[in-house]
Parts: structure tokens; sequence; C-alpha cells
């Protein structure tokens, strides 16, 4: 078993559908799904506003490796093209943290760093995150830390910039936890 947190982003084209691809690309997998926020680009500011949002997902085929090479495809099929590093993107799907049976997943690969090694420092990971999982923890160099104390530590303004909208994403019909589905 290996449940993932995503954190997944758009600031190009149809942001929202962009997300919802991500929902959509998960299926059955699929377990929580944060409320849609905007939020001011990170990093390279003079871009868009993003729309961001977090998901919960689970699949007991995949370890980080798998679920990096699941997101980097939702990216690709989103026509994500990798150039400037926070600049504008099509789809942004990051690993945040995994968990396999055994408790959370580490990896300092080259191309996989768990937890994402940033996710503490940015307010559009974590206000999503905790809409869906108030008890979130997020380990760092000092050991396992509560998210919401690690949002209360940022900047009033980073915070502030992270603002709910009136869209959702949804799962499809039919899947498991749709309140339409009959299964």
């Amino acid at each position: 078993m290996t449940r993932v947190v995503l954190s997944i982003g758009s600031n190009l084209g149809d942001r929202l559908a962009r997300l919802q691809s991500v929902v959509d690309g998960l299926g059955d997998a699929l377990l929580q799904i944060s409320p849609v926020y905007e939020t001011a680009p990170w990093g390279r500011v003079d871009q868009g506003p993003f729309l961001n949002a977090v998901l919960i997902a689970d699949d007991p085929a995949l370890d980080g490796q798998g679920w990096l090479c699941r997101a980097q495809g939702f990216e690709q099929a989103a026509g994500r093209v990798r150039g400037e590093r926070w600049g504008p993107r099509t789809l942004d799907v990051d690993l945040i943290t995994c968990y396999s049976a055994e408790g959370e997943v580490f990896s300092r690969d080259n191309n996989l760093t768990l937890p994402h090694p940033l996710a503490h420092l940015r307010a559009f990971v974590m206000v999503p995150w905790l809409a869906i999982d108030p008890d979130a923890r997020l380990t760092l160099a000092g050991g396992p830390r509560p998210v919401a104390e690690l949002l209360a530590e940022l900047e009033p303004a980073d915070q502030q910039a992270v603002q709910l909208t009136g869209w959702t994403l949804h799962r499809p019909t039919g899947s498991p936890g749709d309140p339409e589905s009959t299964s």
C-alpha cells in the first residue's frame, strides 16, 4: 500500500480542466480532493495566478518512483514543458509525501526527494492539505511537525495569497466516493 499527498497547480490555459485531468486520471486510487484555491505565483512573480489543490491517493502497486512516473505522465498529457524553474506551467504535479505500510517514505534520489523539500514554505500546498487533513504532519530535518504549525510560521501575506475559489474538482461519476455511485 502506498498513499501519497499530491499538490496540483496550473496557471496556463483552462486551469480548472487541467486540475480535473489529474482527478480523472487517478480514478479509483483517489481518496480525497481539497477545495480549489487561487494563488499568486511563487518564485517568479511576473505570470498569471495559479489554481491549486491537494489530492490524497492510494495505490498498492506504486512506490515513490511509481508515483513520480504517474505524476509526470499527467504533466506530459497536459503539454507540460520543463524549462524555467518556477515559471508558468500548464500543469504541475508534486509529490509532497508518501507512505507505505511501514510508514513514511524517505527518498533522496536524484529525481525524487521525499518529503518534498519546499512544501513547508508553500502556503498553496499547506492550506489545501489542511482542508482535507487537519491533522496532517510533514517530516522536516527535526522530525514530523503539524502542517498547521508550519503554516502558522509563514508570513501572513503568504497565507492570505491563497484564496478559496467557488470551483470544485469532481470524482468521475461512478467511482468510489462519488455520491452518485451505486457500487
